[in-house]
């Protein structure tokens, strides 16, 4: 047995709180410590020409040069850049990452852009147009998910689904500390939940607790209500997950939360904008939206499947009173009165504009339109990757497709898949690989091209277990090894590489 299959089975069995002193206690030791160095520098080594690859071919600045350099210069530059990177998402080769992709559709953004390049929606009276988008995207995105002039669904527009995620548990956070003195506030959600809520713990001192998902990777509701202690300011679900594309019970898990008189948040961001329209095709959708009465607040990103450019996301709520948690106001300060309904001060409100413009002229026919066309083809590519020996695929997804091996090493299955350009996701607990399935996958001949490509992948890693090399090996490590400080110190190198220049 390996060192590392030893560590994975003995320490598993460890409380974490001991695994981490463990830690902590080998890196003090110098030898141990410079041996752990010289592997991060290694595996770093191996990581940045695919981080940084421009390195050679365009000049680089670490100060601002003395003389500026011309515009056509730099307009050259980017759009070779641009030339370089588009290829692959434009054939479909990406999971997720640009949900729409026709060029007209860029063309009327970045003239929309362009138009309010200036605006700040800060500054609402010099831009009242900004706010007057904003108002109407989030009346729109709550008129999708289940507002009705009874139920007073308000919201903001946000950057994105981090930021919706923040601002909803922040919100919670700060109502259950004013209503029912929670001043040691816990939060549960599933295994399977955002990263975002897990940040959020973090950054506001909450206690995070995470159930278990079950055997179809959907949050389990009795495992959640054992987890509920006098300190429970909320859970959440999501609609779908982000991992493998299941819809949690959001009914059960709401009316829990509606019971015990806690917030409930649905992590609709994925989701959103395509159940909705799901539904009225005929798709089995679960309830997941304010029609549910336990739910009080819900994530669904525009810059997703809305097809708004990158930069906007809405977080709605149940009540102007439980909103009002979410905003900020200064009254003392010598600056003048100053409020902001988000994090951010100044935002781009050319991202507003953009955002309300995809809305108003896909309109609710393309909106089914193009979420036909995405589960037909997520339907095909299901079958195709059901239809291949030694994989098989978690839970029951409608569009975002997860798939795993017990026979084989997926993350060499997702190395060859890179050889072939695909970009998909790797995940772990367990090891698997994920597709999300957007417009760009709907062009004829690329979900057949994704079925043959993982087919021959899987041929190759069955052909030959022992290769070498790619990023098997990291994603095997983070997927087993039980020393976690050790994958997140790797993850922070990894990030200062970005930031070198």
């Amino acid at each position: 047995m390996s060192l590392k299959s030893f560590l994975t089975k003995q320490l598993g069995r460890v409380d974490p709180r001991v695994i981490a002193a463990a830690e902590r206690s080998l890196k003090a030791i110098p030898l141990v410590d410079a041996k752990v160095q010289q592997e991060y520098a290694k595996l770093i080594a191996e990581m940045e020409p695919a981080a940084k690859p421009y390195q050679r071919d365009f000049p680089s600045f670490s100060v601002i040069p003395k003389t500026g350099r011309a515009r056509e210069d730099v307009i050259g530059e980017m759009e070779a850049l641009h030339e370089r990177e588009q290829a692959r998402w434009r054939e479909g080769f990406v999971s997720g990452g640009v949900y729409h992709g026709d060029q007209g559709h860029i063309d009327f953004l970045n003239r929309v852009y362009a138009i309010n390049s200036q605006s700040n929606p800060l500054h609402s009276d010099l831009w009242p147009s900004t706010t007057k988008f904003e108002a109407e995207i989030v009346a729109m995105t709550a008129n999708l998910l289940g507002a009705t002039p009874e139920n007073d669904i308000c919201g903001t527009v946000t950057s994105g689904g981090t930021e919706s995620i923040l601002l909803a548990v922040k919100t919670h956070r700060d109502w259950a500390r004013d209503t029912k003195g929670i001043t040691s506030p816990e939060m549960i959600v599933p295994a399977t939940a955002h990263a975002a809520f897990h940040k959020a713990a973090q950054y506001f001192n909450i206690k995070l607790v995470r159930v278990p998902a079950g055997a179809n990777c959907a949050a389990d509701v009795d495992a959640t209500r054992r987890a509920i202690t006098r300190n429970t300011i909320m859970h959440a679900g999501s609609a779908p997950s982000f991992p493998h594309g299941v819809i949690d019970p959001i009914r059960e898990l709401s009316e829990l939360a509606r019971e015990r008189g806690l917030g409930f948040h649905t992590d609709a961001c994925l989701g959103g904008y395509v159940l909705p329209w799901a539904e009225k095709l005929g798709y089995a959708v679960p309830g997941f939206d304010f029609r549910l009465a336990g739910v009080t607040s819900i994530s669904a990103d525009t810059h997703k499947y809305g097809y708004a450019a990158k930069g906007t996301s809405v977080v709605l709520y149940r009540g102007q009173g439980l909103r009002h948690y979410q905003y900020y106001t200064a009254t003392e300060w010598p600056g003048g009165l100053y409020f902001s309904p988000t994090f951010a001060g100044s935002r781009p409100g050319a991202l507003s504009a953009a955002c309300w413009a995809a809305l108003v002229t896909i309109g609710k026919q393309g909106y089914m339109d193009a979420t036909r066309r995405i589960l037909e083809t997520a339907a095909e590519i299901k079958k195709g990757v059901a239809e291949i020996p030694d994989l098989r695929i978690l839970g029951e997804p409608l569009w975002i497709i997860s798939f795993a091996s017990d026979t084989l090493d997926i993350y060499r299955v997702l190395d060859f898949m890179s050889k072939r350009q695909w970009n998909l996701s790797g995940l772990h607990k367990p090891s698997a690989v994920h597709l999300s399935v957007t417009l760009r996958h709907t062009q004829p001949g690329v979900a057949r091209r994704f079925i043959d490509d993982l087919r021959a992948a899987v041929d190759h890693v069955r052909s030959n277990p022992d290769e070498k090399g790619g990023m098997a090996p990291v994603y095997g490590m983070a997927a087993t090894i039980p020393l976690r400080g050790m994958v997140s110190d790797l993850l922070k190198r990894y990030m200062d590489l970005l930031y070198r220049v």
